[in-house]
This record gives C-alpha cells, sequence and structure tokens, in this order.
C-alpha cells in the first residue's frame, strides 16, 4: 500500500496537499496497489481527498502543535498499521522535517524533492532535480521500504474519483518534547513555495518607498510577491519574500523578475520556474541568459504598463 501524509493548515488542504494526494495514487498505479491518506488532527471535508485518488482516507486525532518527532511516529506508526511500504509526504517544511526520521523509523530509502511519478520495471525508480536544477538524477530505490517527498507544483492535482468515508486510526501517539508558545503565519496571501505566480523585484527598485508598482503588478496578475536577498538583507523587503539558493526556491508557472541581475544564487532558487520573464534595463544583464522572454527597459515604466495591460485583459 501506498500511504500519503496530506497536511493541512488550520484544518484545511492547500494545493500542495492535492499534488501529493495525485502523486500517492499514480504512484500506486505503477506498484498495483491502493493509495489511502492519512490526516492528523482536527481536519475539514477530508473525505474529499478520495477525489483525488484516494481509496481510503484515515484520521489521527492529535489537538498538540506541530512537533516533527510526534509527527514521525504517528506517521510511521499509522504505515505499520496499514502494511504500507511507499509513504508520501510534501517536499515542504513540514515534510522536510519528518522525512529523514520517517526512514530511520522504518528502516526505509528515501528521496527528498522527487518532481516526477516513479518507474517499477522490476526497480523503483525516481526523479529529482540537482545541481541547482541543471540537471536531473535518477535514483533506484533497492530497500523494501520506501519514503519520499514531492516537490510541489511538480504536477497538478487531478479529480479522478468520488469523496469517501473518513476512518478513526488509533495509534500510539508520542509525548512531545517541544513546547510551542506563538505562531505567527502571513495571512491572505499564497506562500511562495505553492504561489503558481510570482512577481520579484531587486535593487533596480531603488528603494521600499517604490515597491508600489511590485504589488500593483501582483495584485493585478493574482500572483504573491518575492525579491532578491540584497533587498531582503537590507530592510526594504521581508526576509520571508526572498529567493534563491540561501532563500525559499520556488517552482511557480510564472516568475516575472524586475530590476534583477541574475546571480548564480539567485538563479538556483528560481531557475525550475516554468516561464521566466526579466525585465531589466541592462541588456547584458545575466538574468537574460535564462530567461524565455526578457524586456529591455526601466522597470519604472514597464511594470506599469504591464499592470495596466493586464487590467485591461482581465476587464
Amino acid at each position: 500500500m501506498v500511504l500519503v501524509f496530506a497536511e493541512n493548515t488550520k484544518g484545511n488542504f492547500k494545493k500542495v496537499a492535492l499534488e501529493t494526494v495525485t502523486y500517492g495514487k499514480k504512484t500506486a498505479e505503477v506498484l498495483g496497489t491502493d493509495c489511502a491518506v492519512l490526516t492528523i488532527g482536527t481536519v475539514n471535508n477530508a473525505g474529499d481527498l478520495g477525489k483525488y485518488g484516494a481509496s481510503k482516507v484515515y484520521n489521527v486525532a492529535y489537538d498538540g502543535d506541530f512537533d516533527s518527532q510526534v509527527y514521525t511516529g504517528i506517521i510511521a506508526a499509522a504505515a505499520d498499521s496499514l502494511g504500507a511500504d511507499t509513504v508520501i509526504v510534501s517536499h515542504t517544511s513540514t515534510g522536510k522535517s519528518v522525512l529523514g526520521r520517517l526512514a530511520a523509523r522504518m528502516n526505509a530509502g528515501s528521496v527528498a524533492g522527487v518532481n516526477a511519478v516513479p518507474t517499477n520495471d522490476g526497480t523503483f525508480k525516481v526523479t529529482k532535480s540537482v545541481f541547482s536544477g541543471k540537471a536531473i538524477a535518477a535514483y533506484e530505490v533497492k530497500s523494501e521500504k520506501r519514503v519520499l517527498s514531492v516537490m510541489g507544483n511538480s504536477l497538478p492535482p487531478e479529480e479522478t474519483g468520488s469523496a469517501v468515508e473518513v476512518e478513526t486510526l488509533n495509534v500510539d501517539v508520542p509525548q512531545g518534547r517541544v513546547t510551542v508558545k506563538e505562531t505567527k503565519r502571513e495571512e491572505g496571501i499564497v506562500p511562495l513555495p505553492e504561489a503558481e505566480l510570482v512577481v520579484s523585484a531587486g535593487r533596480g527598485l531603488k528603494g521600499p518607498e517604490n515597491w508600489g508598482i511590485v504589488e500593483d503588478l501582483a495584485t493585478a496578475l493574482g500572483a504573491t510577491t518575492a525579491c532578491s536577498r540584497p533587498v531582503a538583507d537590507s530592510g526594504w523587503r521581508p526576509h520571508h519574500e526572498h529567493v534563491g539558493q540561501t532563500g525559499v526556491a520556488i517552482r511557480p508557472n510564472l516568475y516575472i523578475a524586475a530590476g534583477i541581475s541574475g546571480a548564480i544564487q539567485h538563479l538556483a532558487g528560481v531557475n525550475n520556474s516554468k516561464v521566466i520573464v526579466v525585465i531589466n534595463k541592462d541588456p547584458e544583464a545575466p538574468f537574460f541568459k535564462a530567461a524565455d522572454y526578457g524586456v529591455v527597459g526601466d522597470a519604472f515604466e514597464v511594470l506599469p504598463r504591464l499592470t495596466e495591460a493586464v487590467k485591461k485583459m482581465k476587464a
């Protein structure tokens, strides 16, 4: 059996959870088995995960804050109880924090950040991006059990089934050793790792007072805003918007970069974007070499005109 852990935020599933369930369903088809989904805590509409390929949905009661040791214990116990030999999680901060622990607990081989459905021609193989997205590596997992984390936006969620009943699964819940005193979340925006549209800018904007033209375009597109490292380090924008090798790695369908030269460290975090649009007044900017579309021009002129064009198209 394939067991997918579908993480939730405040009881609701985000797109990344639906992608992971779809991936689990396709993996189960490759292995000739069923796909079950595990949810933890109070969750809304968990049965709807059946629409994305889950043959069964299980829930483990837990009212505490996220603790990687507790979640690892719950998922490992669920996999053992259900006889699952393949466990799949999202490649989010939550998934990353339990992946290694799960592999050790289950004595399983693990691959982090897979980006395509496995193949199984006698050997179980998965692929992932390596060298900052410059190459694809194939991994053969020879162990009897496997733990995978799925990179966001690797495949779209697919509704192929119907809602199912949610069954309560009774497992031993470990005692947590971490006390969470406060949780702060950015509300009202799509987090960068989940965003399909991203508008980003760099030092070419000259100062935080000019960020309005970036936000206007993002609002018109329904996109999330981002920035380069120097911008975050200067305090112009919050650090959670910093994309790049030392920041957040993203895989949106569209990445618009204005006033960013395109240093290798920045490219490492964004070059898995499906379409990259670069706006820079320097025609020799390195970023143009990685761009699908390039606009040589002043961001202060191009961004407002692009915003108006988007508004006109949507109207």
